[in-house]
């Protein structure tokens, strides 16, 4: 079902163009009025060279809203000599897509199809393009806010060049701002504060940007120009985009682990922000804080991991707002403090060995014995206990029979962890010298140098 056919064609003249809306009066003609993606529609750009060598492939347009995906697509057909149709995945079925296979199949001219919010068709709906994609019945022109690599069909995927539109910077935005200026003859209501924060509510939406433009133009010719409060007043930021079970859900999480994994408590707090602002459960931040308190920080800043579950639990007491605070106090304390993840790395290393090494019995001399059959066997024969060694260290073998010790946690020289390698490589000189001294069979893998 085209969208044509969904909500019909007016029915006489066309409506004069003041009545039209200024996003569909200031459509761009040609590729290159489009703005914002100089990359694709350039001197030098994808899309141009495609058509340069009249080698258009089938695309996969994938960005935010509002930055041109749709007037691309239709500004590709006209350039490339296609007829032009224009499904929705979001009112379209099998039929409709077999309808616009039959028309292209019986059209004399090539066909673009493009089709808007092409990740909400299901997987075979999704299959249904293949065979005509590389038959060529249609050149496929699908557009997506969602990431392609999770959204698509793998298969669709290996048939379609994947093209990404950029968010509209500062430049872009205030291109479209003269635009709508110089189509309605006159500035817009706007003081020179207030100019740059219009730009800021759109949020590298087009779209957006030119709808709020319309309603500024629709004020009283010769009012006064709205000041920054008068402006937030009368319109509406753009709300950030944000997916909590989507992709930008797992960007702006990345974000933030990786600022604080950083050092970088700025950035770090701007992420949070952005994910609180958006509507993430604070309680899944966290819990992914915490998880960073005990992978990243470990015991370089053994504090980090009960700050940690002290924050979380005040979040709990406290609930949003106020409890956001202490997430955010914590965000700063893991962004500054040492880092470290040798516990991590040791854990790994651990589970992998204990894997490949299966059922391996502890050493006799650190089993109990319970009973005489066992003592008899040798159980917690020559056992030294610690506490009533030098230094409460003993220096026996604590591995299995045959087995030579692997060394698995390798402290850094960062913060707590410094004072712990220093007290792990004494430890290792004293057990060398100790079992030695007993003859014990065995290494250890060789210590770290303490700092000097």
């Amino acid at each position: 079902m085209t969208l044509n056919d969904l909500f019909g064609e007016p029915e006489g003249p066309p409506r004069p163009a003041g009545e039209r809306p200024l996003a569909d009066r200031l459509r761009p003609k040609t590729l290159a009025e489009v703005v914002g993606q100089p990359h694709l529609v350039g001197p030098d750009g994808a899309l141009s060279r495609m058509l340069e060598r009249g080698a258009l492939s089938s695309l996969i347009l994938w960005g935010p809203p509002g930055v041109g995906k749709t007037t691309i697509a239709r500004l590709l057909a006209e350039a490339a000599g296609l007829r032009f149709e224009q499904l929705s995945a979001v009112f379209s079925g099998v039929a409709d897509l077999k309808r616009a296979f039959d028309a292209a199949r019986a059209s004399p001219r090539g066909t673009l199809l493009f089709v808007d919010e092409i990740h909400r068709f299901n997987r075979a709906q999704q299959d249904g393009f293949l065979p005509v994609v590389e038959d060529g019945t249609v050149v496929l022109v699908g557009a997506t806010t969602e990431n392609p690599s999770f959204a698509l069909n793998g298969a669709l995927l290996s048939r379609c060049q994947v093209l990404v539109l950029r968010r509209l910077d500062e430049e872009a935005l205030d291109l479209l701002i003269q635009r709508a200026e110089a189509e309605a003859g006159r500035p817009l209501p706007l003081d020179a504060a207030a100019r740059p924060i219009l730009r800021a509510m759109a949020d590298g939406d087009g779209r957006y940007l030119l709808n709020m433009a319309e309603q500024l133009l629709a004020l009283p010719a010769g009012a006064p120009p709205l000041d920054v409060a008068a402006l937030s007043a009368l319109l509406a930021r753009r709300a950030a985009l944000y997916d909590r079970d989507r992709e930008e859900h797992y960007n702006l999480i990345s974000a933030l682990h990786k600022s604080m994994r950083g050092s970088d408590p700025d950035a770090a707090l701007y992420w949070f922000a952005r994910m609180v602002g958006g509507g993430e459960d604070p309680r899944y931040i966290a819990r992914r804080l915490t998880r960073f308190a005990a992978e990243d920080v470990g015991l370089a800043d053994p504090g980090a991991l009960p700050f940690a579950l002290a924050a979380w639990e005040t979040y709990e007491r406290l609930g949003s707002p106020e409890g956001e605070l202490a997430l955010a106090e914590l965000v700063l304390r893991l962004a500054t403090a040492d880092k470290s993840n040798s516990a991590y790395r040791a854990w790994g290393a651990a589970r992998r060995l204990a894997a490949e090494t299966g059922s391996l019995m502890p050493p006799a001399h650190i089993l109990n014995a319970p009973t005489r059959m066992m003592k008899d066997l040798g159980y917690g024969g020559g056992y030294s206990y610690d506490h009533d060694a030098e230094e409460a260290f003993s220096g026996q073998d604590y591995w299995p029979d045959g087995m030579v010790p692997a060394r698995l946690y390798t402290p850094t020289e960062r913060g707590r962890e410094a004072a712990i390698g220093e007290k792990l490589a004494h430890l290792a000189r004293l057990r060398a010298t100790r079992g030695a001294a007993r003859g014990e069979m065995g290494t250890v893998a060789p210590a770290r140098k303490p700092r000097t």
